[in-house]
Protein backbone atom coordinates (compact mmCIF):
# COMPACT_ATOMS: atom_id res chain seq x y z
CA UNK A 1 0.00 0.00 0.00
CA UNK A 2 1.33 4.01 -1.37
CA UNK A 3 0.06 6.66 1.29
CA UNK A 4 0.37 10.09 -0.27
CA UNK A 5 1.20 12.94 1.56
CA UNK A 6 -0.24 16.15 1.34
CA UNK A 7 2.47 16.93 -1.21
CA UNK A 8 2.26 13.99 -3.68
CA UNK A 9 -1.76 14.75 -3.53
CA UNK A 10 -1.85 18.26 -4.71
CA UNK A 11 0.54 17.11 -7.92
CA UNK A 12 -2.12 14.68 -8.44
CA UNK A 13 -4.81 17.33 -8.19
CA UNK A 14 -3.35 19.11 -11.31
CA UNK A 15 -4.14 16.72 -14.12
CA UNK A 16 -2.22 18.52 -17.05
CA UNK A 17 1.50 19.12 -15.20
CA UNK A 18 4.01 16.65 -16.08
CA UNK A 19 4.95 16.05 -12.72
CA UNK A 20 1.29 14.97 -12.12
CA UNK A 21 1.17 12.78 -15.05
CA UNK A 22 5.03 10.97 -14.48
CA UNK A 23 3.74 10.53 -10.76
CA UNK A 24 0.25 8.69 -12.33
CA UNK A 25 2.52 6.21 -14.20
CA UNK A 26 4.44 5.49 -11.69
CA UNK A 27 1.57 4.79 -9.36
CA UNK A 28 -0.04 2.83 -11.92
CA UNK A 29 3.07 0.94 -12.34
CA UNK A 30 3.69 0.35 -9.17
CA UNK A 31 0.89 -2.34 -8.90
CA UNK A 32 -0.05 -1.08 -4.92
CA UNK A 33 -3.00 0.20 -3.73
CA UNK A 34 -2.84 3.63 -3.17
CA UNK A 35 -4.71 5.81 -0.49
CA UNK A 36 -4.14 9.15 2.19
CA UNK A 37 -4.57 9.89 5.64
CA UNK A 38 -7.83 11.55 6.98
CA UNK A 39 -5.04 14.04 8.29
CA UNK A 40 -4.06 14.74 5.06
CA UNK A 41 -7.73 15.52 4.30
CA UNK A 42 -8.13 17.71 7.24
CA UNK A 43 -5.21 20.12 6.25
CA UNK A 44 -6.32 20.51 3.26
CA UNK A 45 -9.62 21.53 4.10
CA UNK A 46 -8.51 23.51 7.18
CA UNK A 47 -6.60 25.33 4.88
CA UNK A 48 -9.46 26.27 2.74
CA UNK A 49 -12.35 27.15 5.72
CA UNK A 50 -9.40 29.39 7.19
CA UNK A 51 -9.01 31.26 3.88
CA UNK A 52 -12.53 31.71 3.11
CA UNK A 53 -13.00 32.44 7.04
CA UNK A 54 -10.16 35.61 6.85
CA UNK A 55 -11.30 36.55 2.89
CA UNK A 56 -13.61 39.81 2.79
CA UNK A 57 -13.95 39.32 -0.60
CA UNK A 58 -16.54 37.87 -2.14
CA UNK A 59 -14.93 36.67 -5.65
CA UNK A 60 -12.08 35.64 -3.62
CA UNK A 61 -14.81 33.70 -1.38
CA UNK A 62 -16.25 32.15 -4.30
CA UNK A 63 -13.01 30.57 -5.74
CA UNK A 64 -11.63 29.34 -2.45
CA UNK A 65 -15.28 27.66 -1.74
CA UNK A 66 -14.71 26.25 -5.28
CA UNK A 67 -11.20 24.70 -4.67
CA UNK A 68 -12.91 23.70 -1.39
CA UNK A 69 -15.57 22.00 -3.38
CA UNK A 70 -13.03 20.28 -5.83
CA UNK A 71 -11.25 19.10 -2.64
CA UNK A 72 -13.85 16.71 -1.43
CA UNK A 73 -14.40 15.75 -5.17
CA UNK A 74 -11.26 14.77 -5.06
CA UNK A 75 -11.01 13.03 -1.84
CA UNK A 76 -13.94 11.02 -2.50
CA UNK A 77 -11.59 9.18 -5.06
CA UNK A 78 -9.68 7.46 -1.98
CA UNK A 79 -10.03 4.72 0.50
CA UNK A 80 -8.72 7.12 3.43
CA UNK A 81 -6.53 5.37 5.66
CA UNK A 82 -8.27 6.25 9.34
CA UNK A 83 -6.69 7.61 12.56
CA UNK A 84 -7.64 4.45 14.56
CA UNK A 85 -6.74 3.13 18.00
CA UNK A 86 -3.65 1.24 15.74
CA UNK A 87 -2.66 4.43 14.61
CA UNK A 88 -3.09 6.29 18.07
CA UNK A 89 -1.10 3.69 19.81
CA UNK A 90 1.76 4.03 17.67
CA UNK A 91 1.49 7.84 17.63
CA UNK A 92 1.62 7.81 21.28
CA UNK A 93 4.67 5.33 21.30
CA UNK A 94 6.79 7.88 18.91
CA UNK A 95 5.54 10.80 21.14
CA UNK A 96 7.36 8.92 24.07
CA UNK A 97 10.33 9.14 22.17
CA UNK A 98 10.25 12.63 22.05
CA UNK A 99 10.43 12.38 17.73
CA UNK A 100 10.92 16.21 16.33
CA UNK A 101 8.57 16.77 13.95
CA UNK A 102 5.17 18.12 13.74
CA UNK A 103 2.23 16.83 15.24
CA UNK A 104 0.25 15.93 12.07
CA UNK A 105 3.47 14.31 10.38
CA UNK A 106 4.08 12.22 13.41
CA UNK A 107 0.16 11.31 13.17
CA UNK A 108 0.56 10.56 9.34
CA UNK A 109 3.32 8.40 9.84
CA UNK A 110 1.76 6.25 12.85
CA UNK A 111 -1.07 5.67 10.53
CA UNK A 112 1.36 4.09 7.95
CA UNK A 113 2.95 2.15 10.19
CA UNK A 114 0.29 0.62 11.63
CA UNK A 115 -0.99 -0.02 8.19
CA UNK A 116 2.41 -1.59 7.44
CA UNK A 117 2.43 0.80 4.41
CA UNK A 118 5.20 3.06 2.09
CA UNK A 119 4.56 7.13 2.34
CA UNK A 120 5.57 9.26 -0.56
CA UNK A 121 6.20 12.44 0.69
CA UNK A 122 8.89 15.48 -0.67
CA UNK A 123 9.83 15.80 3.26
CA UNK A 124 12.21 12.96 4.13
CA UNK A 125 13.87 15.57 6.12
CA UNK A 126 11.24 15.16 8.99
CA UNK A 127 9.87 11.41 7.88
CA UNK A 128 13.34 10.41 7.91
CA UNK A 129 13.18 10.95 11.65
CA UNK A 130 10.32 8.50 12.35
CA UNK A 131 12.29 5.06 13.52
CA UNK A 132 10.80 1.82 10.66
CA UNK A 133 8.96 4.30 8.39
CA UNK A 134 9.25 3.44 4.95
CA UNK A 135 9.08 6.77 3.17
CA UNK A 136 10.14 7.64 -0.06
CA UNK A 137 10.07 11.16 -2.42
CA UNK A 138 8.48 10.15 -5.82
CA UNK A 139 8.71 13.87 -7.32
CA UNK A 140 12.52 14.27 -7.81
Amino acid sequence: MIVLDTDHLSVLKYDESPACQALRRRLKSSGASVTTTIVCVEEQLRGWLGYIKAQPDAVRQVMAYSELHSSLRFFQLFQLLAYDLAAASIFGDLKRQRIRIGTQDLKIAAMVQANDATLLSRNLKDFSKVPGLKVQNWLE
